[in-house]
């Protein structure tokens, strides 16, 4: 009878999972194809697959402005679910992720301290790499310093706080920045702090889906400690997982996929904590085995709808992406507060 409770639960989940992939690629493809020139599916595919049967029009507004762009918003959705998976059960709580917890502000903190730096010393566009090592040591330093104050606090609603008050802190120092800045450079950098997939270049795209795959692959591979965690560090010791490597690894990846997202799209919110709650919902299991493959594909998916619908809504003006993801994500963090502290 067991047997078969666990055959069909594992059916679901596998056509939940597929249904996912399928539902990717379609958005993929809807996302290329939708914009303020539409563009049939079967050229889309036709032109993906680099047959000569589409315009010379539809070829460049794909090759250089719609692909990279979904490209990107997809790697950038799995960076996001991913770390926030990862935070979730690092902090043995459901509600948090790099934006609430003030991680994403510090990558932009330093992100911007590289932005406005480039322009002070006369350069047009920074290197994207200098921006990835900017966030990632924003993001590191946030991410050490909310680990040292968990340690002193048990209630999540005070280390939400914390968060909030680090992105404030954080928000002020930049802001203190930009009344030094140039018109042009705070003109960019007033852009990029509101969230955008949109100008992605195809330097960026290599390097954001590069680190991003391999992180990810990273983040599979520590499934059964994380499953292990999820019982307690007690169990997990007992089981045979160094905590002191474990702690290690996932801030590094968490630090490393929010920093990759930050440097090259903004701070993008939500995300991160939604994906993984409305996947557990959904899947109805905790094993990681199965979430992280899940958080590829649902942090995937989710970011290109919002990213299709920002320029979409009320084109021809492009709406940032932050608010397309706030709009639904700080809800469902009221939502789970209130859940919490009713003890439903």
């Amino acid at each position: 009878m067991q047997g078969e409770v666990e055959t069909k639960r594992a059916a679901r989940r596998n056509a939940i999972l597929i249904m996912l992939l399928i539902s990717m690629v379609l958005m993929f493809l809807l996302s290329i194809a939708l914009g303020s020139v539409n563009i049939k599916l079967a050229d889309v595919i036709s032109i993906l697959l680099g047959k000569d049967s589409a315009s010379d029009a539809h070829q460049s507004i794909i090759s250089k402005i719609r692909l990279p762009r979904a490209i990107a918003s997809m790697a950038g959705g799995v960076c996001l679910a991913l770390s926030g998976l990862l935070l979730q059960i690092f902090f043995s709580n459901p509600i948090v992720e790099p934006y609430v917890l003030g991680i994403s502000s510090g990558a932009t903190m330093f992100v911007s301290i590289v932005f406005l730096g480039g322009y002070t010393f006369g350069f047009s566009a920074t290197n994207p790499m200098f921006m990835f090592i900017g966030a990632l040591v924003g993001s590191m330093i946030v991410m050490l310093a909310v680990v040292l104050a968990a340690r002193k606090v048990q209630n999540i609603v005070t280390l939400l706080v914390i968060g909030m008050m680090t992105g404030y802190l954080c928000s002020s120092i930049r802001s203190i920045m930009s009344s030094f800045a140039s018109l042009e450079s705070l003109g960019s950098l007033t852009l990029w702090t509101m969230g955008s997939f949109a100008g992605f270049t195809w330097q960026k795209v290599k390097i954001l889906a590069i680190i991003t795959s391999i992180f990810a692959v990273l983040a599979f591979l520590l499934s059964k400690p994380l499953n292990a965690m999820l019982l307690g560090e007690g169990y997990a010791q007992s089981m045979g997982v160094g905590i002191r490597r474990f702690r290690i690894a996932v801030i590094i990846i968490a630090s490393v996929l929010t920093a990759v997202l930050t440097a090259f799209a903004g701070p993008i919110s939500f995300v991160g904590l939604a994906t993984p709650h409305m996947l557990r919902m959904g899947l109805k299991t905790a094993d990681n085995r199965v979430l992280v493959p899940a958080c590829v594909l649902g942090g995937a998916l989710t970011t290109n709808l919002c990213d299709l619908l920002a320029r979409t809504l009320l084109a021809p003006v492009e709406l940032p992406i932050g608010a397309i993801t706030s709009l639904f994500g700080a809800p469902l963090v009221i939502y789970m507060l209130l859940r919490r502290d009713s003890g439903l």
